[in-house]
């Protein structure tokens, strides 16, 4: 294994053997294939660092562009012990044992969702809450413990605050795809701002999700926890369920 002159693991891309740091690059450029077009691609996989780089792939993907894919030996390595990151500290539950703990409440849980100002993209949103869920993880939908309800696409954070407080809901979850020119953090820190003006901020779960979205970055906004791409819904669920739990002195 490779160290850092701190000591620290350093990783190496694997290709053909551990750490001999073969990678693949993927780009269009407007060219058509031949051989101009190869040697095009190999000098910009080149410019990118790849050394010796070899264009495995040159389709046309339009009139006027194609698509490339070039592999080469790149020279760059990552210090993973010098890594810090704000982990979601969430206990891995199976769907039987969120049940089982959910019953210590005596009630459901209530979790109201939405897309929040001008995001009208719900796949987010929809992947936690609904009974489909996300790669075979049904949603929240699909609990017996939890009363969930998905508000959709393009919710006002007014509206959301009084869909809360009518319901009186345990836990609030936000999804975010939008993020051009940082809209999502505006967003998600004015609601933040809403309800801790109304006074309930310490009776609610604040979630916060979406492709730009990590559990640092949520929590810098003010939220309890940050979910990123790829997060099932029982991970959610199980951690709404232990969070509700302590809240309410039953954990």
């Amino acid at each position: 294994m490779l160290r850092s002159k701190t000591g620290g693991r350093v990783l190496r891309a694997y290709g053909d053997r551990e750490g001999d740091g073969m990678v693949q690059l993927s780009f269009t450029l407007a060219i058509l294939p031949g051989d101009r077009a190869r040697e095009a691609a190999k000098r910009f996989a080149e410019a990118h660092g790849l050394l010796n780089p070899l264009v495995v792939t040159m389709e046309q993907a339009s009139p006027e562009h194609s698509y490339f894919v070039a592999y080469g030996h790149s020279q760059h390595s990552v210090d993973v012990d010098a890594i810090h990151v704000e982990e979601l500290s969430a206990k891995e539950l199976s769907r039987e044992d969120i049940e089982a703990s959910a019953k210590k409440l005596g009630r459901k849980i209530v979790v109201v969702g939405a897309c929040t100002g001008s995001d009208a993209h719900t796949v987010g949103i929809d992947a936690i809450i609904n009974y489909k869920g996300y790669r075979g993880d049904k949603g929240l939908e699909s609990y017996k413990s939890f009363d969930a309800h998905n508000l959709g696409a393009q919710v006002e954070n007014e509206e959301l605050v009084e869909r809360v407080l009518a319901l009186g809901a345990d836990a609030v979850l936000v999804s975010q795809i939008i993020t051009q020119r940082d809209c999502h953090k505006e967003n998600g820190r004015a609601l933040v701002e809403m309800v801790e003006k109304r006074g309930f901020r310490e009776r609610v779960l604040l979630l916060f999700g979406g492709p730009r979205i990590d559990n640092k970055l949520a929590r810098e906004l003010g939220f309890d926890a940050g979910f990123g791409p790829g997060t099932l819904p029982s991970k959610v669920a199980a951690y709404v369920v232990s969070e509700v739990l302590r809240k309410e002195g039953l954990e």
